[in-house]
């Protein structure tokens, strides 16, 4: 079946339909990882958009559940080049053309995303839709692409009830915005006893439940529109209690304390992004989702200083916080970007909350 990809600025794809035929209209981002892709769809930051995978070929080792990063994918649609139906894996169990079949994602595969990435590296990331209809209207379609609006999407993610990860060691409290579940498991398996709050949990219930340490986890969508969010980061940031914050959890701490964050041309999305330790001068191979970056000329000097930088483009990569015993990055240090070059970090903030006990 044909499939078509419409772009806001009228730029038209035609291609072969995958997945679910249902027509969806999303924000169109490209991730440049060569693997990973099942960890990507899975991904809650991904809530709200459609992904485009610059790498050729996907799908060649199949799908494995255990790889999930939550229990479901949370992209609105796929994009690749070609997608391999047959795939080669002695741990695959499924297909990603029956997976997004079973999800109701509605895919395309054989377009030029190597022409779709420089459209969005020129001109930014815009919205688009995915279609079967042949008879479609750009006069009508433009304009409802031009209205959407990812919305406030961290609600739509987050767990619903509080969850605990038995351990013996430091008592975190991980608040989930749409916590991957790799930032969890790498906790646990460092002896921490892992709580697991919802987003909207209020940051003195937290306190009451007296914590070693806080975690703010990664998420979806514009840092601005969780308001009631920032109010209660602000409250965590007022305790003693130590914190580490990664991806959305970074900028949220920083808009808390009167920095301001603005949305980047196309973001960074894949695993071969080099952060810079401002400390060390030591360059880390990270893995990165994000399409909003911490502004630091916002930063005030007496509350935090940069402590990451990307080495391509100069933007943001974390903050150390002054006075507090709080440190938060922009990247990924639970994914695996080829080796663990920033698992390190989970270390630190174990030390932070006093070591294992």
């Amino acid at each position: 079946m044909k499939a078509f990809l419409i772009l806001e600025d009228g730029h038209v794809f035609s291609g072969t339909s995958i997945g679910s035929a249902r027509e969806v209209i999303s924000e169109i981002v490209f991730n440049t990882s060569m693997t990973g892709y099942l960890e990507v769809m899975t991904d809650p930051s991904y809530a709200g958009q459609a992904v485009c995978m610059t790498y050729p070929l996907i799908g060649n080792y199949g799908i494995c559940y255990e790889d999930q990063e939550s229990n479901r994918p949370w992209i609105d649609g796929y994009i690749v080049r070609e997608l391999s139906r047959i795939p080669s894996n002695f741990r695959s169990v499924d297909t990603i053309q029956h997976f997004l079949e079973k999800h109701d994602i509605p895919g395309i595969c054989g377009i030029d995303t190597r022409a779709l990435t420089k459209i969005l590296r020129e001109k930014g990331t815009m919205n688009g839709m995915i279609t079967v209809n042949e008879n479609f209207d750009l006069d009508d379609i433009i304009p409802r692409l031009q209205k959407y609006r990812t919305g406030k999407v961290v609600e739509k993610v987050t767990c619903r009830e509080k969850k605990v990860l038995p351990g013996k060691g430091p008592k975190v409290a991980l608040m989930d915005f749409g916590a991957k579940r790799n930032i969890a498991r790498s906790l646990n398996e460092r002896g921490c006893q892992v709580t697991i709050y919802p987003a909207l949990t209020t940051a003195e219930e937290i306190l009451a439940d007296q914590p070693d340490g806080i975690m703010l986890s990664n998420g979806p969508g514009d840092p601005k529109e969780c308001t009631s969010i920032i109010q209660e980061v602000k409250k965590l940031y007022d305790s003693q209690v130590p914190i580490f914050a990664i991806c959305l959890g970074h900028q949220l701490m920083a808009l808390a304390t009167g920095a301001d964050t603005h949305k980047m041309k196309y973001g960074h999305r894949g695993g071969n992004h080099p952060v810079k330790d401002l400390k060390t001068g030591r360059v880390y191979i990270s893995s990165q989702n994000h399409g909003y970056v911490v502004d630091t000329e916002t930063l005030d000097e007496r509350v935090a200083r940069p402590a990451f930088v990307n080495v391509n483009d100069q933007m943001n990569e974390g903050l150390e916080y002054i006075g507090k015993n709080i440190f938060t990055v922009q990247f990924h240090p639970e994914a695996c970007p080829g080796p663990q070059d920033s698992s390190y970090l989970f270390e630190r903030f174990i030390e932070m909350m006093g070591g294992t006990k």
